[in-house]
């Protein structure tokens, strides 16, 4: 129908009562009101290379008929031009884009699909400076002063430098944040799209054409036999009192880890429903390749969890001030240890020392494998046919814990070679 878009005509017209009506300006050509059962919106409609466009102006009541019209004509130049409203409209939104919202966004769809661990978001949290605890540390924070910055603003020689400088404390988290950045474009680019195309580039592709990623070379200390009576005492010296009631907590944890070879976050996480005495077993749930493992407790496992369940509080084995509710790395008490026992470590070295010690002792590599929850390749036919019984564990975890008291000299074993110093299997 074509009539005089006003105001009075406008507020005259009634709302359909099903479907949609539309009403073109007699005045201007391509402007025109489109009638709903609940709204009517003020649009502009024109050809863009032949196709027939259509800009949704607003609703009558936010906008007059004459600013409406004003607007609408200003659209139908642009169509006149070739350009479509729509797409330039969707390519200013998202180069408006702030990197604070982008990541909120990618957050949001992680979590929506379990996609990311609690350590691998807390780690995405520091690096943007948004950890939800107050008063928590801000150390290693890398974007925080980009998070207001829109994503278009972010060019390849900011990315370039950034890594330079993040590199020169820590290559490795250099590496780390850099990875997380791209991922983070690789997300935007594919959320913010105009006419079906990304309306992104990512800066972070500069480190590989120019080859700036650093070759970080991948760990392999462990703690060797000679090592480990000074270290296992001093860990063992981790007491409470009144200036620590959480240190026996940390000292179950080292030992646990050690024992196990499970990754720090596997045994930190540990609940007590996960743990079955009856079966001398514990299952370690949401692993790092997804896959839950059961593994059978050797002796000296099975009395250590005995003993804390006795004084336990709480639904994991061990309790800390962590958001998750378990402890976290407790840098403090394994300096304490360092500073007795004259040996550094990390959390993951005693991971090495457990798979370094099955490997010397000739345990099945199958056998290990199962016990580090490693996967198997699928083209590995022979793999295929051994079953995966929690039960064939046992023997394999007694002798790594018996090899183990042996060295530290806890207690008398039957006589077990030394590691040579260069074998080192990883994991």
């Amino acid at each position: 129908m074509n009539v005089k878009l006003t105001k009075a005509k406008v507020d005259s017209i009634p709302l359909a009562e099903s479907g949609q009506a539309f009403y073109w300006d007699t005045d201007l050509a391509g402007f025109g009101l489109r009638v709903g059962a609940n709204t009517k919106s003020y649009f502009a409609e024109g050809r863009v290379n032949g196709k027939t466009v259509r800009y949704t102006i607003g609703k009558h009541g936010v906008f007059t008929a004459e600013q409406a019209r004003k607007e609408a004509r200003e659209h139908l130049v642009l169509m006149a031009k070739g350009i479509n409203p729509n797409e330039a409209k969707a390519d200013s939104k998202a180069k408006g884009v702030t990197l604070e919202q982008a990541f909120e966004a990618f957050l949001e769809k992680k979590k929506a699909k379990n996609k990311l661990k609690p350590r691998t978001i807390y780690d995405y949290q520091r690096f943007m400076g948004m950890l939800p605890e107050t008063g928590a540390k801000r150390t290693a924070v890398f974007f925080n002063d980009w998070r207001s910055k829109a994503l278009v603003d972010i060019t390849p020689e900011m990315v370039e430098a950034r890594h330079r400088k993040i590199g020169q404390n820590s290559q490795a988290q250099a590496n780390l944040a850099m990875r997380f950045l791209r991922a983070l474009f690789y997300f935007s680019a594919e959320t913010y799209r105009v006419n079906g195309k990304p309306a992104l580039e990512n800066p972070v592709k500069r480190l590989s054409k120019t080859d700036a990623w650093y070759e970080v070379e991948r760990k392999d200390s462990w703690i060797k036999d000679d090592d480990l009576p000074e270290w296992f005492k001093a860990v063992m010296s981790l007491k409470n009192d009144s200036s620590g009631f959480k240190r026996e907590t940390v000292r179950d944890y080292l030992l646990l880890l050690l024992f196990t070879g499970l990754r720090r976050g596997e045994g930190a996480s540990l609940r007590w429903d996960q743990v079955d005495f009856k079966a001398r077993t514990f299952r370690v749930l949401n692993t790092k390749n997804r896959k839950d493992h059961t593994l059978p407790m050797s002796r000296f496992v099975h009395d250590l969890l005995i003993s804390r369940r006795e004084s336990a509080k709480g639904a994991f084995v061990f309790p800390g001030d962590g958001r998750g509710g378990y402890i976290v790395e407790p840098r403090k008490q394994m300096e304490r240890v360092t500073e007795l026992s004259g040996i550094a470590f990390a959390l993951h070295d005693l991971r090495r020392t457990f798979t370094t010690i099955a490997e010397r002792l000739d345990i099945s590599v199958y056998a290990i494998k199962r016990m580090l929850n490693h996967n198997i390749k699928n083209s590995d036919v022979t793999a295929g046919y051994i079953g995966d019984d929690v039960d064939r564990l046992r023997g394999p975890m007694q002798k790594i814990s018996t090899y183990i008291l042996s060295a530290a000299g806890v207690e008398q074993a039957a006589k077990v070679e030394k590691l040579p110093k260069k074998n080192i299997a990883k994991g």
